[in-house]
């Protein structure tokens, strides 16, 4: 696999670190993950079911809407 180097502030570093060390992985699998779903072109795996499939509520209703009003024409 392909090794990438790059430069950055302490301050992102320390934040990189940190995260990683959050998500319980090492800061190369970290960042390889942020790369990865920075340059991919489809949404990640289980996004659907997590986010708008995650909905734990009652069924969400919507409300009886107005009628449209008349506008004038912009001719």
């Amino acid at each position: 696999m392909p090794q990438m180097h790059l430069y950055v502030p302490k301050e992102i570093a320390e934040e990189v670190r940190r995260r990683a060390t959050k998500s319980g992985q090492t800061i190369s699998q970290y960042l390889a993950a942020v790369v990865r779903g920075a340059v991919a072109d489809s949404w990640p795996d289980a996004y659907f079911d997590q986010v708008v499939g995650g909905w734990q509520g009652s069924p969400l209703e919507r409300p009886p809407q107005p009628s449209l009003e008349d506008r004038e024409s912009l001719d």
